[in-house]
């Protein structure tokens, strides 16, 4: 993959489920399997999710994603004018920040947006990286001014030029951002790389959040692990359907083996689709990776909890999640729905059934984003 192919492929390895994640907001079919085990109630008459029957709950949501017009007229024309009728649908949704947005978040019980680029700018040229982080900040900056009740957003950062990257989070945080958005590596370059700690050391002193939001592998990793099959199951193989679950936790891995968090211990980094594969891993990673190997101040493990936040974002399974809830503390888990990519009635539904107390359910619908992100 070449990296204009490189964005085309991530919306591609996900129009699929974006196209059941629209009909599902917009009552139009069936959203998955996550649904089929819910009580009979809480469903319509076809087993799609009832609109207004779940809880009277705040939300507030982080895996939330918008394209911007400077990325359509960018990388994002690979996909613009696509005539795959599901990618066509997808970018419509994503591009559409007015009051259809907010008309679907009402159905889903979605209080709130925390909004993100995603795909980024992480694999665009250097010299045209910060442009089009600042075009696309500025856009949802005044998409958030016009509904700042519903929405929030997260920044882009031109990660390709780290001290500019600084100064750009420096200019959105001091804009009412909550943090920033980093989608992967940055052209194989992961952010334990010493280059990029002029920016995490920005973060840090500005209390911004990054949400690690998953891209493609690097294409030699591609070509070895993902390569070989069709088109469409080589480019679904290795991002939705498992690879850039991977490429995130190794990311976070190496963030914690590499020093970031013994450097920049207050800083705070978000994962999604229920960690990543990390909870699942944690107690291997605890049992071998000790600091007298390592060189780390700490376990891995005291990283992947002080250092990590985690949340829903499409992995609308209970088997995960209680996985999830017995590694790290209830105070690290936070809702998300990852629209449009997953369906905000699904995930708005689990949310509800899921077997924890009232008070569990508040801080990870609403209480620790609004502690983590100063809401």
């Amino acid at each position: 993959m070449d990296r204009r192919n490189f964005i085309s492929t991530t919306i591609l390895a996900t129009a699929a489920g974006a196209a059941t994640a629209v009909a599902a907001d917009h009552g139009l079919g069936a959203v998955g399997q996550a649904t089929q085990n819910l009580p009979q109630a809480a469903a319509g008459s076809q087993g799609e999710p009832a609109k207004g029957a779940f809880s009277k709950l705040r939300t507030i949501t982080m895996e939330e994603h918008f394209f911007s017009p400077a990325f359509m007229a960018g990388p994002g024309k690979a996909v613009k004018n696509s005539a795959n009728p599901k990618i066509a649908r997808t970018v419509e949704i994503a591009c559409d920040l007015s009051s259809n947005r907010l008309a679907l978040m009402d159905a889903a019980g979605i209080d709130v947006q925390i909004l993100s680029h995603a795909p980024g700018i992480e694999q665009m040229e250097a010299s045209e990286q910060l442009s089009t982080a600042r075009d696309t900040n500025d856009f949802l900056r005044e998409c958030v001014a016009k509904y700042p009740a519903r929405y929030a957003g997260f920044a882009s950062l031109p990660t390709a030029t780290p001290n500019k990257a600084a100064q750009e989070l420096d200019r959105m945080m001091k804009a009412g951002f909550k943090g920033a958005v980093i989608n992967g590596h940055t052209r194989g370059r992961y952010l334990d790389d010493k280059f990029f700690w002029p920016m995490l050391e920005a973060a840090e002193s500005l209390n911004a959040p990054i949400y690690l939001h998953p891209t493609p592998p690097p294409k030699g990793i591609f070509d070895i692990y993902y390569a070989g099959f069709s088109p469409s199951v080589s480019d679904i193989l290795a991002t939705s359907g498992w690879g850039w679950h991977i490429e995130t936790a190794v990311h976070a891995i190496r963030m914690a083996l590499g020093g970031v968090f013994d450097r920049f211990p207050k800083l705070q980094i978000v994962v999604g689709h229920m960690g990543e594969t990390l909870t699942f891993m944690l107690p291997r990673l605890e049992r071998n990776l000790q600091p007298q190997t390592t060189g780390c101040k700490h376990l891995v493990s005291v990283y992947l909890r002080r250092n990590l936040y985690y949340t829903f974002s499409g992995f609308n399974f209970q088997q995960n999640f209680m996985n999830l809830m017995h590694q790290v503390s209830v105070d690290r888990i936070m809702f998300s729905c990852d629209h449009p990519y997953a369906p905000m009635l699904e995930a708005r539904l689990f949310l509800d059934r899921l077997p924890i107390s009232p008070e569990d359910r508040e801080q990870i619908a609403h209480g620790n984003a609004e502690r983590l992100f100063k809401m």
